[in-house]
């Protein structure tokens, strides 16, 4: 009976016990080292330790204090702001072993998996340009150059022409973008007049985008030409209130000649009206008289003898 027990209790005391990850705290590594050196022991017998002295220790190291390392991992599949597949990526440890290895987005970087990776590589550079497909790096860069304009200065000289070397120049400058020569194509070259233009990049030989290129005239961009620009922009304003204010009191002007003219004719037509009045009336009068005297002077001459 005693023996049993005693081997069911040996049998849960030799089981592990099992505990949550969440319950069990974190457990750093403390390296230390004996302060007191043992000697050495003769041939095949143990090591003399000293009851007290050997067992003071040192600190050598605490790993809960060092950097923590990044981990080295190669994408299997495009994750946004990482990386496209292919590509070698440093990463922390907990979003390394908790996203990216659960999620099977990545594999270590073993050298069968870089051989692999490095041979698919090679396959999408060299293969037909109809199998070949854009890396994640591409097409950020596709979509940063469709939605950019570029704008060059034409420099003062007369000499000054916008060739490919110019551009991919300007290019490095403004947009931190490398393009090399075979990948830019101009409409025609060499451009001198301003306006606006259109070129196209060729991405990874892949893709081709079209940006729009201006050639504007060139600025100083030291202070004093930009208060002479502001004093220009201030005259050319005040010209254009000017002009306004002319154009507005020109039509006042016409419309009151108008009006006037409408009044002229107006008199005119009122003194017309009674001038041919009066003429009417003195007619009139003419003819009553001309009635009354005519009877006298149309009378015949009577055949009795005049009185002496």
């Amino acid at each position: 009976m005693w023996s049993s027990a005693r081997r069911v209790l040996q049998e849960l005391l030799s089981q592990p016990a099992v505990r949550s990850f969440s319950v069990t705290s974190a457990q750093n590594t403390v390296i230390v080292e004996r302060w007191w050196q043992v000697p050495l022991s003769k041939v095949g017998s143990p090591p003399r330790l000293h009851p007290r002295r050997h067992r003071i220790y040192k600190l050598v190291e605490n790993t809960s204090h060092a950097c923590k390392e990044k981990m080295e991992l190669i994408l299997t599949q495009t994750v946004p702001k990482l990386g496209g597949r292919g590509d070698t990526v440093f990463v922390t440890k907990a979003v390394g072993r908790n996203k990216l290895l659960a999620q099977g987005l990545a594999v270590y970087p073993s050298p069968e998996n870089k051989l692999m990776f490095a041979e698919e590589l090679r396959l999408l550079r060299e293969g037909r340009p109809e199998d070949r497909i854009q890396t994640r790096t591409g097409q950020l860069t596709v979509a940063f150059i469709k939605r950019s304009e570029l704008k060059i200065n034409k420099m003062p000289s007369d000499e000054f022409k916008l060739t490919k070397e110019v551009v991919c120049r300007q290019l490095l400058k403004k947009w931190g973008l490398v393009v090399p020569l075979h990948a830019l194509k101009l409409p025609f070259e060499p451009i001198t007049d301003l306006g606006d233009y259109w070129c196209e990049i060729t991405v990874n030989g892949v893709d081709t985008v079209r940006f729009p290129v201006s050639l504007v005239p060139y600025e100083d961009p030291s202070a004093n030409h930009q208060r002479l620009l502001k004093a220009q922009s201030r005259q050319e304003a005040a010209a254009d209130v000017a002009e306004a204010a002319d154009e507005d009191e020109a039509v006042v002007k016409a419309v009151s000649e108008v009006a006037a003219e409408a009044e002229a004719g107006k008199d005119s037509v009122s003194q017309v009206s009674e001038a041919s009045a009066s003429t009417g009336a003195a007619d009139a009068e003419q003819a009553a008289a001309t009635t009354k005297t005519s009877p006298e002077t149309t009378a015949p001459p009577s055949d009795s003898p005049k009185k002496d």
